[in-house]
């Protein structure tokens, strides 16, 4: 029951109608990559934005299971042929084309931009997924001030842009719901890594803050922490010998699908989460 004035309780989301769990998959070795599981209108009628959407990784992942769970859906990045490219994959795969608007999160003004086409095109925003990140690889001793500014603008400050321009549009609505991509490296440590593993422990503490900020405003803002999410824009920048040896450390013994990763953010930006805010989830096996 509503308590005070202040935020009330909300709607216990509905039970699915007649549908059965998928398959438990074989168990055995090498573990085989479970079935993707069907959509089950999660998200429905919500409005989700996503930042880095373009490709084959996370952000794409993460915008086909928010339209499979039936959200309305605006796709970013700052490639406009793969953004296209997207979205017409998208399309052929729903029947729906999504809205989409090029952004460099790296630019206070292309962030602001985005989310007044959000609300152009869909309204009002209910969900922003940020996804834009930038990783590389140098010792410290070696690292320049460009390599770490260049790492840290993208995945942190990029971050904190979208989070400050969705906090601007959802608190005065007291409603709305933010997942940021952090990661394992927020929390493990990996040689050639300081950069990219301060950025992501930068964004697990921004979430934190931001969603005792935004908490009295019904405003709830969390974060996935993955380990290895394999794609193919991984795999052709990356060596086979470094792979091997992240995969090593999975207790499958294998990377995850960039869509394993991606329900977690659709868990998480939807009504099977609303007492959930200012937590980082794991996304593997790799919690120290």
């Amino acid at each position: 029951m509503p308590v005070g004035d202040a935020l009330q309780v909300p709607a216990e989301p509905p039970f699915g109608d007649g549908l059965q769990a998928p398959a438990e998959p074989p168990v055995g070795d090498g573990l085989p990559v479970p079935a993707e599981p069907p959509g089950r209108e999660l998200l429905r009628d919500k409005t989700v934005v996503i930042t880095a959407a373009a490709g084959t990784g996370i952000g794409c992942a993460v915008a086909r299971r928010c339209m499979a769970e039936g959200a309305r859906v605006l796709i970013s990045d700052i490639h406009e042929r793969r953004l296209g490219e997207t979205a017409d994959a998208l399309a052929e795969e729903f029947g729906m084309r999504p809205a989409t608007a090029l952004c460099n999160v790296t630019e206070e003004g292309e962030v602001q931009g985005l989310l007044d086409v959000a609300v152009a095109e869909m309204g009002h925003v209910d969900v922003m997924i940020n996804n834009a990140g930038l990783g590389g690889t140098a010792n410290l001793v070696d690292m320049t001030d460009e390599q770490w500014h260049a790492v840290l603008d993208v995945t942190l400050n990029g971050t904190m842009r979208a989070t400050r321009a969705a906090l601007r549009h959802m608190m005065p609505r007291r409603s709305g719901v933010i997942v940021n991509n952090a990661s394992v490296m927020g929390w493990r440590a990996q040689p050639g890594q300081c950069h990219y593993a301060a950025a992501k422990a930068g964004v697990m503490a921004l979430t934190r803050c931001a969603a005792m900020e935004a908490a009295g405003a019904g405003v709830r803002v969390n974060c996935v922490a993955p380990s290895l999410a394999m794609h193919p824009f991984l795999a052709k920048v990356s060596s086979q010998e470094f792979l091997d040896d992240l995969v090593s450390l999975e207790a499958f013994d294998r990377a995850a699908e960039p869509w394993e990763v991606a329900n977690v953010m659709v868990f998480l930006a939807s009504d099977y989460s609303t007492y959930m805010t200012g937590e980082v989830v794991s996304v593997s096996s790799q919690h120290p």
